[in-house]
């Protein structure tokens, strides 16, 4: 392996209170999830920035206080910056593949102060298209100089452990105890250090 791409939400952060639908809920009860997810899926895709996303979810005032109030609610997984900085000492190459608006993952880079760890970041609020496509794994593996045989890619959702899989990455099913269909699994950073072959001191 030489280079390893990381999955956003689930490996390298992960929610402290309620995903963003039930967020939402606490204030609006009678919008769904379907009716969250459609508007916030616009941004996700770069069609409009984050802030909107709000406004038309109902929200008033001060959009970006709001906006920060959530996303403060959003901690760094455990163990994850040793691991990238395991990884960047050991001369692997890192990549950041994140479905995202542009405006909350470049908060939430600089917050916890990522951007220097990783030598690709691919979002897909900057691009219009995100994972599963396959055009999102070529874009991290083009920016990092690898072929698709000496990429790691960790996610925790298994239909985008699968869509890497079936480009001919060595695939990872982030967080979780079981594999998917036969696929590795870490359940933590120390598991995935241990699939890499990592010795520990």
């Amino acid at each position: 392996m030489k280079a390893i791409i990381l999955d956003m939400y689930g490996v390298v952060v992960r929610q402290t209170g309620d995903d963003f639908a039930p967020y939402v809920q606490q204030s609006f009860p009678q919008l769904t999830e379907e009716a969250i997810h459609a508007v916030w899926f616009r941004a996700d895709r770069g069609e409009i920035p984050s802030l909107e996303v709000w406004r038309q979810l109902g929200y008033t005032g001060d959009l970006a206080r709001i906006e920060r109030g959530y996303l403060d609610t959003i901690e760094l997984m455990e163990g994850v910056l040793p691991f990238l900085d395991e990884a960047r000492s050991r001369g692997y190459r890192t990549a950041l593949l994140s479905n995202d608006s542009s405006e909350w993952s470049r908060y939430l880079r600089e917050k916890f102060d990522l951007n220097r760890r990783f030598d690709a970041v691919c979002v897909s609020g900057d691009l219009g298209f995100g994972k599963p496509d396959p055009r999102s794994f070529a874009l991290a593996m083009e920016r990092l100089g690898c072929a698709p045989r000496d990429c790691l890619f960790a996610d925790d959702r298994a239909h985008n452990v699968e869509a890497a899989a079936a480009l001919g990455l060595r695939a990872v099913h982030f967080g979780a105890l079981l594999s998917h269909e036969g696929r590795e699994s870490a359940a933590d950073f120390g598991q995935l250090a241990a699939l890499l072959g990592w010795s520990r001191a």
